[in-house]
């Protein structure tokens, strides 16, 4: 598995707010070894992937502002028309953006601040607290691509709803027919938090991503990404 070991990817997690321990703990369960808090524009320098975890996104929006995250990071997300970076640019990094997360990296915001501002590197609209409130949250099954496994557990805690994606977006689980795992690119997004079940598979997901983005070998082709989901369950 990729990530197991010295010689496995670097991956940070944004510790500014949020269900940061989680996402250590569960990237420390699948063997990840070399796992950094990201608080300050220098943490991101040697990393091959970075978690956007669950919390508040307003907060989190504007923490990156303060911290000057925000520009560090958009410059290496990679642009949500899946065109290459420009010439000189850093590396591209791969993203994992879980619920607030799936806030922060898509193109376009419904019920947000107006000055709320997104990376906008995953070509979609989501709507900030779509299933509702705190006492609104719930847990489910949802439904994985076809060929993916087991159907995956996951908590949805005043999670966004992806309202629409674009054509270059890989729809890997739903939920009563509405995209809830989703990925372009070397974007990985979700409107839950699978920091906090005990189902590894997104996790595992991303860290092959940032392995094999390290190894600088061609992104999967749609329909790669549920395979992937399903080699990871079988680990």
């Amino acid at each position: 598995m990729t990530g197991a070991g010295p010689s496995g990817p670097v991956i940070g997690i944004l510790d500014l707010q949020g269900d940061v321990r989680e996402h250590l703990a569960a990237l420390r369960d699948i063997g990840c070894s070399d796992v950094r808090l990201v608080k300050r524009p220098a943490d991101l320098v040697g990393l091959d992937g970075l978690i956007l975890p669950g919390g508040e996104s307003t907060t989190l929006s504007m923490l990156l502002e303060s911290t000057g995250l925000f520009e560090a990071i958009a410059e290496r997300v990679p642009p949500g028309s899946g065109s290459s970076p420009d010439a000189g640019a850093l590396p591209a990094l791969p993203v994992l953006g879980t619920c607030a997360g799936l806030v922060l990296v898509a193109r376009e915001v419904q019920d947000g601040r107006p000055d709320q501002r997104t990376f906008g590197a995953l070509d979609a609209v989501v709507r900030r607290n779509g299933y509702g409130r705190q006492v609104q949250s719930f847990e489910a099954d949802v439904v994985l691509s076809a060929g993916a496994g087991t159907a995956l557990p996951t908590v949805f805690i005043r999670a966004p709803m992806v309202l629409s994606v674009g054509p270059e977006v890989e729809v890997l689980a739903e939920h009563e027919g509405v995209p809830v795992l989703v990925r372009q690119g070397l974007i990985l997004a979700c409107a839950f938090h699978p920091e906090l079940t005990p189902d590894r598979r997104v996790h595992r997901m991303f860290v092959d991503m940032c392995g094999t983005n390290r190894r600088v070998l061609p992104e999967p082709t749609p329909g790669v990404a549920a395979d992937l989901l399903g080699a990871s369950e079988a680990l």
